[in-house]
């Protein structure tokens, strides 16, 4: 290990996965000094050692731009580091179930002004409190991610309040929130005025409905996932793909693509993909 960091000097990208430790002795000296010039980290599902590397990074790094911290977290390290960091961090990106809650949220809000894209999911004790603090009028978010959140269907009206704070937001992902109304959905896509690209994957609750007053309201999209929203159906997708003049890509199910549609995104160069 000592020899990998040592050799490791300009590193700017790095990602931890199952990682029980970053060596000893003077290996863990090396993997500090690593730490100086760093833009992005990923540690996934390395509790052992999250607490000391986020540490360091406080410490050691003050040019980090995105982290990304899934399935094994600490509650203290991580609130230590997002308030003591010297970094300006555009990029949160989290799965932490039980690792993380408002407190960290809040604090976010308060000591990151520049954010640019939070991701969430799986995140279950976060409520609607937490998250309207990122309303403020000096953050910029353009991407919000809540991925299977159940915030999102716990507390009607959420939706609403964010997409009223968060005008700005370019890029919405609120995949599999299984149980996501179209009233709920509707309702803060009204504010979004700006977004290019939004995930619904596995929402199964929205309906044609919400493809008609998404296309309305959203003008601008270019990239939509729909794929297993369940009651979204021919007529739902055929909208979307037909009303939405700077589409460039679709992920459906290829049954739901009807003849009609298939002719239209042929001839405007629209990528229709099953994955």
């Amino acid at each position: 290990m000592s020899w990998l960091w040592k050799n490791c000097k300009n590193l700017r990208n790095l990602r931890l996965k199952n990682c029980e430790s970053v060596g000893y002795g003077d290996s863990f000296t090396s993997f500090f000094e690593c730490l100086k010039g760093l833009e992005e980290i990923e540690v996934r599902t390395s509790r052992t050692i999250v607490d000391v590397v986020l540490f360091q990074l406080s410490e050691h790094c003050n040019s980090l731009n995105s982290l990304l911290l899934y399935d094994g977290g600490s509650r203290e390290g991580l609130h230590r580091f997002i308030t003591s960091t010297k970094s300006s961090i555009k990029r949160f990106d989290f799965r932490l179930p039980l690792d993380l809650d408002n407190y960290h949220i809040s604090a976010i809000g308060e000591c990151f002004n520049g954010l640019a894209s939070l991701r969430l999911q799986s995140c279950c004790l976060i409520t609607g409190e937490g998250l309207k603090n990122l309303g403020s009028d000096n953050m910029k978010l353009e991407e919000l991610a809540l991925i299977n959140c159940d915030v999102v269907e716990r507390e009607p009206g959420l939706l609403t309040t964010l997409g009223q704070n968060l005008k700005g937001l370019r890029k919405l992902d609120l995949s599999f929130n299984e149980m996501l109304v179209d009233k709920e959905l509707v309702s803060m896509l009204v504010s979004c005025k700006n977004l290019v690209d939004i995930k619904l994957r596995g929402c199964r609750g929205i309906t044609n409905s919400a493809m008609v007053l998404m296309c309305k309201n959203c003008k601008g999209l270019e990239n939509v996932d729909i794929r297993q929203c369940l009651k979204v159906g021919v007529e739902g997708v055929e909208v979307v793909l037909m009303k939405l003049p700077n589409l460039t890509s679709v992920l459906v199910e290829d049954i739901k693509v009807s003849y009609v549609a298939k002719k239209w995104v042929s001839k405007k160069f629209i990528q229709v993909a099953d994955i």
